[in-house]
């Protein structure tokens, strides 16, 4: 099974919980067993499994990140001046691979699922989940 999750982003640099969205899939499928994967079409975003607690963590990933990747220096730079954002999804990955256990996302507690947007905003990200059956 296969669906898509089109989200909009309001930051230039910013991550985007989708968790509830991927867990009402997982629960429409009546997969009981499996692996769900998240993947983000574009090569200047990712996917990111975070913890949820509150708004720091997700705001020191974007300012670590903006630390190691500066914008402005880049070669690709010269093009659409978004060379960071390519190099910040390249370095996060664009997909995450989730267990589906006992019919839900084998997540711990502090743990949801983040686009991490890099060249916003964005009025549309399409995030393919693409479930797969443990049972063959």
């Amino acid at each position: 099974m296969q669906q898509v999750i089109q989200i909009g982003t309001n930051k230039q640099n910013g991550l985007f919980d989708i968790t509830q969205q991927v867990n009402d899939i997982v629960s429409k499928s009546n997969l009981k067993s499996g692996f769900v994967n998240v993947y983000v079409q574009g090569a200047t975003a990712a996917i990111m499994i975070q913890e949820n607690w509150d708004q720091s963590v997700q705001n020191d990933v974007v300012t670590f990140l903006k630390k190691l990747i500066p914008s402005g220096v880049w070669e690709h730079d010269a093009q659409d001046n978004n060379g960071d954002a390519h190099l910040k999804a390249g370095l996060i990955g664009p997909s995450e691979c989730i267990p589906v256990i006992d019919g839900k996302l084998g997540l711990s507690t502090w743990q949801n699922i983040f686009v991490c947007e890099f060249d916003g905003p964005r009025t549309n990200r399409s995030i393919v989940v693409t479930l797969f059956s443990s049972n063959g």
